[in-house]
């Protein structure tokens, strides 16, 4: 569900045909005994949970019953439910729709008159490069940051900038970042679930709270964003808060830079205790997410340390897996307040704690990832925007010369090809010209 829209938009860029996005809607809460559920949270985190003792495997399987009551995207600010927003922010879906919850009458609304309104388009010539403009990407990067959106949206806007031939620079994320405050609190960050946001407004809500610094940008409803922000209305302020009174000062994300990520790492920084926003460990490494959850699962990571994960990224992999599994094992065990993890893969939208990903350049290509060893220091700071790592430049110099590259792990096809054509993540993880 995390990659069917931005794979979508990017193709629509790229053909520059009328299009409209038509996302199916979140899921609807899970419940047992009376508690809401949601399946990261309420799943992926629990595995964790149960490794520590702190639940049954039989309460581990009532929440795997129920955490997913039917379809739709799950329930909290995950990558799907991010996309769908950033979809309606930047224009290409109608009003109303990001939110809308999955087999209800107002999504098939929304997909008739979809489909009567791209014949419309067809007539007027409008097509996706007229409407995914610099300034709508502008527009969906604040309301990204807005809302506490995944991580994964930084990669997915910047392949879908670079479809759509719009040059986006990773620090403009940070910059919008340090201007946006943070007006939402969905999981993972907090306890609101998609329905209370649809219940509050949904995107053009959210929008109506932005609109003086919103640009100007067409949609495919034929109106501009700033006329569905003038017409939406915020209807639970305990959800979509004030500007004046936001969940966090920033934006949801941070774009981190140092030694250990010369081209950017990005950070959920609104899903990071506060304790954890400055935190200085010893380096424990691994060259893959599977051996970093068979140490988790033996409980052979201690408080203090930094996880390096590494030959996860585009190149790497190939691919870039996200590492939804140690994330979650981590916080179930109860080690987010203790430990952080760095990685040069990706996170799921339901990541929190002090998860840092996007590491650029990867270690497939040479980046100061690879040559991280055991023991080393690594200085994490979110608020200054910087990831080091305390290892002295001539040390570095004569590890690099002692390394290299690791053979691809796959030997031919499709997957090789993208392997040996993939720039690093900090450019959207796309095909080099």
């Amino acid at each position: 569900c995390d990659k069917i829209t931005p794979g979508m938009l990017m193709a629509a860029a790229r053909l520059d045909i009328p299009a409209i996005m038509v996302t199916a809607g979140p899921m609807y809460s899970g419940r047992l005994e009376g508690k809401r559920l949601s399946l990261v949270r309420d799943t992926f985190e629990a595995v964790g949970s149960c490794l520590a003792g702190k639940i049954t495997e039989e309460r581990l399987s009532r929440f795997e019953l129920e955490a997913c009551p039917g379809p739709g995207s799950c329930q909290g600010m995950y990558t799907a439910n991010t996309m769908a927003c950033l979809t309606e922010a930047l224009g290409m879906s109608s009003s109303g729709c990001a939110c809308g919850m999955i087999g209800s009458a107002k999504k098939r609304r929304i997909a008739f008159e979809s489909g009567v309104r791209v014949v419309e388009m067809v007539k007027e010539g409008l097509t996706c490069r007229k409407i995914m403009t610099h300034e709508a990407f502008e527009n969906a990067i604040r309301v990204d940051l807005a809302l506490g959106g995944s991580t994964n949206s930084v990669l997915h806007l910047l392949a879908v900038a670079h479809e759509a031939q719009v040059e986006l620079p990773l620090e403009l994320f940070d910059r919008i970042a340090r201007e946006t405050p943070n007006i939402t609190s969905l999981r993972p960050a907090g306890e609101h679930f998609m329905e209370d946001l649809e219940y509050a407004g949904g995107i053009p809500a959210v929008l109506s709270r932005l609109k003086d610094s919103l640009k100007s940008s067409p949609t495919v409803d034929g109106r501009s964003l700033l006329e569905a922000a003038a017409a939406g209305a915020v209807q639970d302020e305990s959800v979509i808060r004030p500007l004046d009174k936001p969940f966090n000062a920033e934006g949801g994300l941070a774009i981190l830079r140092g030694s250990l990520a010369p081209d950017g790492a990005v950070v959920k920084q609104s899903a990071v205790e506060e304790g954890m926003k400055i935190f200085s460990g010893v380096a424990h490494c691994f060259d893959s997410e599977e051996d970093c959850m068979k140490a988790i699962v033996a409980r052979r990571v201690n408080p203090g340390e930094v996880l390096v994960i590494r030959y996860e990224g585009p190149k790497g992999g190939p691919g870039m897996r996200e590492m939804l599994g140690p994330t979650a094992a981590l916080t179930g065990i109860g080690l987010t307040s203790q430990v952080a993890l760095i990685t040069d893969g990706r996170f799921s939208g339901g990541t929190r704690g002090p998860c840092i990903g996007h590491v650029a350049p990867e270690a497939a290509v040479g980046g100061p990832i690879a040559l991280v060893r055991d023991g080393d220091r690594i200085k994490i700071d979110i608020p200054a925007r910087k990831l080091e790592l305390e290892v002295p430049a001539d040390e570095l110099e004569a590890r690099r010369s002692d390394w290299t590259p690791p053979p691809c792990r796959v030997s031919g096809g499709y997957l090789r090809r993208y392997a040996e054509m993939v720039t690093s993540a900090n450019t959207g993880a796309v095909f080099s010209r």
